[in-house]
C-alpha cells in the first residue's frame, strides 16, 4: 500500500486489514480520533509504536510526555509540522510493510 492509498482509506469505517498497530494509530489520528489512536500504541514497546506514541503526545500538546517517548525509541524530537511528521511516519511504516 502506498501513502496515497493509505490516506484515501481514512474515508472507510475501519483501518486497512493487516495494518500494524502503529499504522492503525496514525489512521485513527487522521480520522480525528486521538483517543483510539493512543489506545492502539500505548501498550506496545516496539520502536514503531513508541515513535507514533511520541507523535500523538506532541500533537496533544504534552511535550514532556512526547519527549519521554522520543527518548524511549531513540529518536530526537521532531521539528517537522505535525502534518509533516504524520506523513513521514506513515511513509516509513508503509515501506516497512
Amino acid at each position: 500500500m502506498d501513502l496515497h492509498t493509505f490516506r484515501d482509506s481514512v474515508a472507510k469505517p475501519q483501518p486497512p486489514v493487516g495494518s500494524s498497530s502503529a499504522l492503525q494509530a496514525l489512521w485513527w489520528d487522521a480520522k480525528g480520533n486521538w483517543k483510539k489512536a493512543h489506545e492502539r500504541v500505548q501498550e506496545h514497546d516496539d520502536t514503531a509504536d513508541m515513535r507514533v506514541h511520541a507523535y500523538l503526545h506532541r500533537k496533544e500538546g504534552d511535550e514532556s510526555n512526547a519527549e519521554y517517548w522520543y527518548r524511549r525509541c531513540g529518536v530526537a524530537p521532531s521539528i517537522l509540522t505535525l502534518d509533516e511528521e504524520w506523513e513521514e511516519l506513515a511513509q516509513e511504516l508503509l515501506e516497512q510493510g
